[in-house]
């Protein structure tokens, strides 16, 4: 299959690696010549250009650029497109997405792999980094169910765990479980600085160890994906941070209470809950 892939960071290049070692063949589209060159010379695409005319044979794009240019993205894409071929993006939200690419190209499979490192750009790119990582299919009413079927085996043949829901749905469950935890993790960050006693400051950036980096490592990212996942996600960002604020409310109250029942009970079901979110998660339904 002829596979197109615009824009060759960290998700793009590493599913042009993957998708190549399976036997596609690969065709990148990037704005920067000299991450062209790259990636036609790591192997990492059979061929690449800055121009969108390269995509005149593909099959299936998928476009791997911040959710801001998307839209934009296959407004210029469209007009060398096959009228048969599939569009599919990687976007971290998705009714956005959906509401402005669905008007554009019908043949639209909206997608978003879970995946990731803390790096950027090409030279992050790594194989099997989608392997036992969910991918999200997000398909409307209106989405051709051949194209659904098409963008769903390609995720399972990278190695992925496959789940497809709404993207209403879709945008609710990530706020809980990917972009509240930015700003929860930010927060205890900013919480740390307002320490006013500079001895105790630079003790506690010397003694913290696995408990602070596990819980503040997403808040010490990228600031741009931070900022990106509350402006197009704003009323789901807004809603799960309102809800985490009356929860951190409670422990404030039982503690000033010196209410240790209450505590331990908050403690202990939080103890119990822990592994529904870690383990397989339930929420969602395997995609058929």
């Amino acid at each position: 299959m002829n596979v197109g892939i615009v824009g060759l960071g960290l998700i793009g290049g590493s599913l042009a690696l993957d998708l190549r070692s399976r036997g596609h063949r690969i065709l990148g589209v990037s704005r920067r010549p000299q991450t062209c060159q790259e990636a036609v010379t790591r192997q990492i695409v059979d061929e690449a250009d800055v121009e969108m005319t390269l995509m005149a044979n593909a099959e299936v794009v998928f476009i791997c650029t911040p959710i801001a240019a998307i839209a934009c993205t296959v407004e210029r894409l469209v007009p060398h497109l096959n009228p048969t071929a599939i569009i599919t993006d990687v976007g971290s939200v998705k009714m956005p997405v959906v509401e402005a690419v669905t008007p554009l190209w019908s043949n639209f499979v909206p997608a978003h792999p879970m995946a990731g490192t803390a790096e950027s750009g090409l030279d992050a790119a790594v194989p099997d980094l989608f392997v036992g990582r969910s991918y999200v299919i997000t398909p409307t009413e209106d989405t051709p169910a051949a194209a659904v079927e098409t963008v769903t085996e390609l995720a399972r043949s990278l190695g992925s765990q496959v789940y497809q829901c709404s993207p209403e749905d879709h945008d609710c469950a990530v706020a809980w479980i990917s972009h509240l935890p930015v700003f929860v993790s930010a927060s205890l960050i900013s919480a740390c600085l307002k320490e006013p006693m500079p001895n105790r400051l630079k003790l506690a950036q010397q003694l913290a160890s696995s408990g602070f980096r596990d819980t503040s490592r997403v808040g010490g990212g990228n600031p741009e994906l931070g900022v990106m996942m509350a402006q197009y996600n704003r009323g789901e960002v807004l809603r799960s941070l309102y809800a985490y604020r009356e929860q951190l409310n409670q422990f404030i109250e039982a503690v000033e209470a010196e209410d240790w029942n209450a505590l331990t009970k908050a403690l202990e079901q939080t103890q119990h809950h822990r592994p529904f979110f870690v383990g397989t998660p339930d929420s969602l339904e395997h995609s058929p």
